[in-house]
């Protein structure tokens, strides 16, 4: 009898138990718990030096440090919500369910609810949340829709890539309050809500108390602008530019993590300032695998790629933002011009 499983399904199975062989899905608690004591500790000293400068504007320094704080944050409640470092499932999702609120400023339940529909179905149309057509379009039948304005500012999306996502921070806050105050169930709805108040109650007041009210509001503007940006410029790579699959495709689990991620080239800066999401590859197979394994898982993917004729995709940053911009832009061409006439249109 002819064997009938697919041999790429074959090479995964066989990936993940060398993986797994290899001892490349161990946990590594004190990885993580020295970049969180680490994290901490800039955290007091941000808070303290807060303290000290008192009013002036050299304030807009320590928002833009508590920006890039609150972003790596967010990439240790991104692991934790894996599963990446602890055992234990369920202390995972209470790690991630308390560092996103209280240290981030965002739901845990609508970070994992996209974030879940994303991994299962990468840059696919229809079931990717992160390539569903909104203020950009992802793909040429996103940006046909547009009208007026929407397409005039399509037209141009992947120019205006950065200057939005200086505004991602403020979309993710108000995200998270649409999915704790909306109608579907959350669980731990109010455990979530107790601690966004907590959270931004403090900063406010402390920002309040101690700085004039125009300075308190560019203080806010600054860290989450330096927050949206860093957050939008660390997952725009892993994506964006890449193949986008169609919803009714039959593609198998290999070839579809692969040829839809993007890994950026980097050594221990890379890996630490865009939190392991430049194993962009090695994490959509393996997405338990701790950070400091999915290196080491590198070369064995790139052999079982190289075996089936996968193609493997890895740039260096920069190489990965102007692919971004590109793409987006050509994309954007697609919309409809706004100073196009139908009347015009049809005596060319």
């Amino acid at each position: 009898m002819p064997n009938s499983i697919n041999p790429v399904i074959e090479t995964y199975s066989a990936l993940l138990k060398t993986v797994r062989t290899a001892g490349l899905l161990r946990r590594r608690r004190t990885f993580y718990i020295l970049l969180f004591a680490i994290l901490l500790i800039a955290l007091g000293a941000a808070g303290t030096g807060f303290v000290l400068l008192g009013r002036t504007w050299f304030q807009l320094v320590i928002a833009g440090v508590l920006g890039v704080l609150f972003t790596q944050f967010a990439f240790l409640a991104h692991e934790a919500a894996h599963h990446q470092i602890f055992a234990s499932g369920r202390v995972n999702d209470w790690t991630a369910r308390i560092l996103g609120p209280l240290l981030v400023g965002m739901s845990y339940a609508m970070w994992v609810k996209k974030h879940t529909a994303h991994h299962q179905n990468p840059n696919t149309k229809g079931k990717d949340p992160d390539i569903h057509t909104g203020v950009v379009a992802f793909h040429e039948e996103g940006a046909a829709t547009k009208r007026g304005l929407a397409a005039a500012f399509t037209r141009h999306q992947g120019t205006l890539l950065f200057p939005m996502i200086l505004l991602l921070g403020f979309s993710l806050v108000m995200d998270s309050a649409k999915t704790l105050f909306g109608r579907r169930g959350v669980r731990f709805r109010y455990v979530e809500i107790g601690l966004l108040v907590l959270r931004f109650g403090a900063l406010l007041t402390a920002l309040f108390l101690v700085l004039p009210w125009g300075m308190a509001l560019a203080f806010v503007g600054v860290q989450m602008g330096v927050f949206g940006f860093y957050m939008g410029a660390s997952f725009a790579p892993n994506h964006k530019g890449m193949p986008i699959l169609e919803a009714g495709s039959r593609v198998d689990f290999l070839t579809r993590q692969v040829v839809t991620s993007r890994n950026i080239r980097g050594g221990f800066f890379i890996d630490t300032l865009l939190g392991g999401l430049n194993h962009q590859v090695e994490h959509h197979l393996f997405p338990d695998m701790a950070r400091p394994e999915l290196r080491r898982s590198n070369a064995l993917v790139r052999e079982a790629c190289a075996r089936n004729g996968i193609e493997f995709t890895e740039t260096s940053l920069l190489e990965s933002y102007a692919i971004v911009v590109a793409y987006l832009n050509r994309v954007g061409l697609s919309a409809v011009d706004p100073f196009d006439c139908p009347l015009v249109r049809q005596f060319r």
